[in-house]
């Protein structure tokens, strides 16, 4: 695939894990925008509005580059489990999120500001959780660090322990669909 140089805006080492999958030379740039939560968007708005936020903010400085922005949110009906700020709500997420299914929403965005184009699509994958005690829980939180993974888990690190099953993209709960990304890229080739 043949495209002007890729920017990731992103810090997730997982996200740069998955890009590599792709075989597109890509460099990793994080972005500093910060995100926002807003009742009144759906979980794709609220997802496609922080990529936009992020790559564009990047993008500003690098106009000659690709920069793709991310970001992922779990969804439980309409709450938004974002990043735990500590192992105690790590545990009532994942209490709350037991024996459900939740919806796990990427946001993306690709902009190239030299020629003022912009894509912005959302993937959502249902995620169902296995029947979990309380001591399965602290199990699981000890395995991983929670504090930097929406919804306080990692599905591809010891997801077994917890997940039942999975409808959809596997990459877009681990925060990157790589299925619908690589689709999209494809359309890039012509700048």
């Amino acid at each position: 695939m043949s495209l002007p140089s890729l920017i990731l805006a992103s810090a997730s080492p997982r996200r740069a894990e998955l890009l590599r999958q792709l075989e597109v030379p890509f460099q990793v740039l994080p972005s500093d925008a910060p995100e926002l939560e807003d009742d009144y968007l759906s979980p794709f708005e609220v997802c496609q509005l922080n990529a936009h936020r992020k790559a564009r903010a990047v993008a500003k400085k690098h106009p000659d580059a690709i920069v793709l922005g991310a970001d992922t949110l779990v969804f439980l009906g309409r709450d938004i489990l974002s990043k735990p700020a500590n192992i105690d709500e790590a545990e009532r997420m994942l209490e709350k999120l037991q024996g459900k299914t939740h919806q796990v929403v990427t946001g993306l965005s690709l902009i190239h500001m030299r020629t003022h184009r912009e894509s912005m699509f959302a993937e959502s994958t249902d995620v169902r959780f296995r029947a979990l005690t309380a001591e399965q829980i602290r199990h699981y939180l000890a395995q991983i660090n929670p504090l930097d993974k929406a919804g306080a888990y990692a599905i591809q690190d010891h997801g077994e322990l917890i997940v039942e099953e999975v409808s959809g993209s596997f990459t877009n709960v681990v925060g990157l669909p790589l299925e619908r990304l690589e689709t999209e890229l494809s359309r890039w080739k012509t700048l």
